[in-house]
Order: C-alpha cells, then sequence, then structure tokens
C-alpha cells in the first residue's frame, strides 16, 4: 500500500507542477498541442486497436453482454471520430481568461470577473476509452492538468490513447506531465485520488451508479457529479404516428448502451390503440425486450406473450441495452407523476402535438435537457456544439448537462486600483 501511495502521489505532484504553467499558455499553445495529439493517435492507431483487442478479449472471455463490449470497443471510425472532435475543439472559443463582468465602484476600484482553469482535475470513469481522449483534450484545451484512471477492463487501451497523448504532448509546448493515467489495479488509487486535497481541485466519475456512489462517499475532494440515465419519453394523445416511432425507436435502438438513451417508454391512453400496437409492435421487431405494465399487455392482448410484465425495480432500471420498460397512462399529470418519481434527472422527451400540454412538459419535469419532439440521444456536447465533452452532469451547482469548455473553468476577481487603502 505505501508503494502504490507514493507512486500515484508522485504522479499527482508531477500533475499539479504542470498545471500551474498550463494556465500561463496562449490559446494559440494549446491548440497546437491538441492538433499534434489528433496527428500522434493517427499515428498509432495499429498500436491502438490491438491493445484494445487485448482488452475486449478478455471482456469477453470474462462473460461480459454485448453492450459492455460495445462500450470498450474501439474501431478505425471511431478513432477517426476523436480525431475529428479534437479538431472541432480547436475551433472552439478558449474559455480562459475571458472577462465576463467588469464595473466601478465608487471609490474608483475597477473590478473585473475573468474565467480561470480550474486546476488539475482527477477523472475515474469506466469501460470506455474513448473518455480517455476527450476528458484530456478537454482539460488541456481549459488550461487544465488531468489525471485519468479508467477501469481495469481497459487498462491496455487506456494506457495505448494515454501514452499517445504523451507522446504530442512531448513535441508541444504544453507539459508532458499535465496528463497523468493511473494504471493501478488497485481501488485504493481512487481512494487516493480522491482524498489529495491540495493535490487535486475536482473529481469527475464517469460511469454506473455504483461508481458515482463511490466516489461520493470516499472523496473529500469536490466532485462534479455526472450522473446515470433513467431517460424516458412521453406519447401524449396527439402524438404524430410517424414521428413518434421514429423518436422512440431512434432513443432505444441508435445506441442502447450510452447513457442518453431512452430507457422506460410512456404512452397515453387515449393514443389511437392501433398506433400504440404498431409502435409496440416495431419495437419488438427491432429485437428491443418489453417489460409493460399489466393496463399495457391488457391493452394489447394479441402481443401479451410478448410482452413481458414488468416489476417495480424495471422504472428505476438503467438497461444500457436493448430493454424497454412500457407503461400506459392515463394523463400527462400521470406521466408527469411517474418522471418525477422514477427519473435520474438526465433527459427527458415528449411526443406531442398539443403546444399547452408540450409547454406544461417541459417547465414540470427537472432534468438536465427536457425535449419536445425530438429524441434524448441529443444530450451530448458534441450535438449541443461545445465539441468534446467531459460527461453529463445531472447536479445543479456549478455545471449542469453535457460539460463543455466552459464547465471546466471557475472564476477570479482581478481588482485594479490607483492607490486605494480602507
Amino acid at each position: 500500500m505505501e508503494s502504490l501511495k507514493t507512486q500515484v502521489l508522485e504522479q499527482l505532484s508531477l500533475a499539479k507542477q504542470a498545471s500551474r504553467h498550463m494556465g500561463l499558455l496562449s490559446t494559440e499553445q494549446k491548440n497546437g498541442a491538441l492538433a499534434l495529439i489528433a496527428e500522434q493517435l493517427l499515428a498509432d492507431e495499429a498500436k491502438i486497436l490491438a491493445a484494445n483487442e487485448q482488452d475486449l478479449a478478455r471482456a469477453d472471455a470474462d462473460g461480459q453482454p454485448a453492450s459492455y463490449l460495445d462500450r470498450l470497443r474501439l474501431t478505425p471510425a471511431r478513432i477517426r471520430d476523436l480525431v475529428d472532435s479534437l479538431h472541432q475543439l480547436i475551433l472552439l472559443e478558449d474559455p480562459v481568461g475571458q472577462l465576463l463582468d467588469s464595473w466601478t465602484r465608487p471609490n474608483g476600484l475597477v473590478m473585473e470577473q475573468i474565467r480561470v482553469p480550474l486546476g488539475v482535475i482527477g477523472m475515474v470513469y469506466e469501460a470506455r476509452p474513448n473518455v480517455t481522449v476527450d476528458a484530456a483534450a478537454i482539460a488541456l484545451k481549459t488550461g487544465n492538468s488531468i489525471v485519468l484512471r479508467g477501469s481495469h477492463s481497459a487498462v491496455h487501451s487506456n494506457l495505448a490513447l494515454a501514452a499517445s497523448i504523451r507522446t504530442a504532448l512531448s513535441r508541444s509546448a504544453l507539459p508532458q506531465d499535465a496528463v497523468q493515467y493511473l494504471p493501478y489495479a488497485e481501488h485504493a488509487s481512487v481512494d487516493l485520488l480522491c482524498t489529495a486535497n491540495g493535490l487535486v481541485d475536482v473529481i469527475i466519475p464517469r460511469g454506473g451508479a455504483g461508481l458515482i456512489q463511490r466516489v461520493l462517499q470516499q472523496s473529500s475532494v469536490p466532485v462534479l457529479e455526472t450522473g446515470v440515465g433513467n431517460c424516458h419519453i412521453f406519447v401524449d394523445a396527439s402524438a404524430a404516428c410517424a414521428m413518434a416511432e421514429a423518436i422512440v425507436l431512434n432513443a432505444k435502438t441508435s445506441r442502447p448502451a450510452v447513457c442518453n438513451a431512452a430507457e422506460t417508454l410512456l404512452v397515453h391512453r387515449d393514443w389511437p390503440l392501433a398506433q400504440q400496437h404498431a409502435l409496440l409492435a416495431r419495437l419488438l421487431a427491432s429485437g428491443v425486450e418489453l417489460r409493460a405494465c399489466e393496463q399495457t399487455r391488457a391493452l394489447h392482448g394479441d402481443l401479451a406473450d410478448q410482452l413481458k410484465a414488468a416489476s417495480a425495480e424495471d422504472w428505476d432500471t438503467e438497461f444500457s441495452a436493448l430493454i424497454m420498460a412500457v407503461r400506459t397512462v392515463d394523463s400527462l399529470d400521470d406521466a408527469l407523476e411517474h418522471i418525477q418519481r422514477h427519473s435520474t434527472g438526465h433527459s427527458e422527451a415528449i411526443v406531442s402535438e398539443d403546444s399547452a400540454s408540450a409547454q406544461r412538459f417541459l417547465a414540470a419535469v427537472d432534468a438536465t435537457t427536457v425535449y419536445h419532439n425530438a429524441s434524448t440521444r441529443f444530450t451530448d456536447g458534441g450535438e449541443f456544439g461545445f465539441g468534446a465533452e467531459i460527461g453529463i452532469s445531472t447536479q445543479k451547482l456549478h455545471a449542469r448537462g453535457p460539460m463543455g469548455l466552459p464547465a471546466l473553468t471557475s472564476y477570479k476577481y482581478v481588482v485594479r486600483g490607483t492607490g486605494q487603502i480602507r
């Protein structure tokens, strides 16, 4: 344990030292480093994919489900997506140094509020190796150092990606030590990261509920909490059939393992029965396992043998797979009450042609992102125009929703005087 502690604290100290330099860098220097990282990822593609194959083989041998393997998998296309996100990030405005506000006091003091980096960010995450690049890139763009600790199941992939990033930084104006990766399998390494007050300024956990709760319970460093996604779609009585079908299928089936995928379908009882039947049949035909309430199963007797009875736990489950809970509700109020009870506050949607119902839904639902006639799958930093995101925050302090560049900054006050004393 002492050896592990020494190693972890040494890496954290290096990140802290680098952070003091990071805040002084120009936008051009940071963008130059991001361009070099993109170039290096492409040059190292074969090494990265070979490392990823090691992780995939072990996960498959361990019996991990297809949804887990999908989160873990890297492909040439996904590496190019990472490269594209880096180039998009380069084009985005650098928030560091931005003047947020200024005013002059009666005594002549000029007050300025200026955006600054957070310092050292600790990132704890599961499975997804793309987070290694996204998190590092967005941290560097905002003048922060970052200490990454991914799950051991992705250790070969993460080490290969981190090596490419650090190689690129060695050729840039940025300190190489601004990006650290903790490769240790012991959970104690996470605890050391989360209690390194003075060396780490904020911890961001990204993964399942278990990981997030562990970090929240163990951390003495402030936590910028990301949340799980138990997302709902409510099909109102006035919903257009083709639109509802397209939105629900996209939200559930386009990539079921991600946190903005819909997990529960709420259908207004007065939506035409034939349209309800067609939607359920399309979901079943698309390979979705439906777990339905008794009212839904009774309304669709000819599908009852294909509709599993929903359990109480299903309404609170982020399935991250081709599974969806279905409930028939009698009113908008019933839908709102269900969402209030079971939502994780991530993303919620209504499909409706009634503007008054839609507006009430948008105003009443307490979530980071609420949708009218659109898929929940848009809750994403790239789709919001933020470039690479570091996660989706479901808390209400400091940052909420997809966290782009401004979420990794704080601010300080700069006061300019002419000799004033108090």
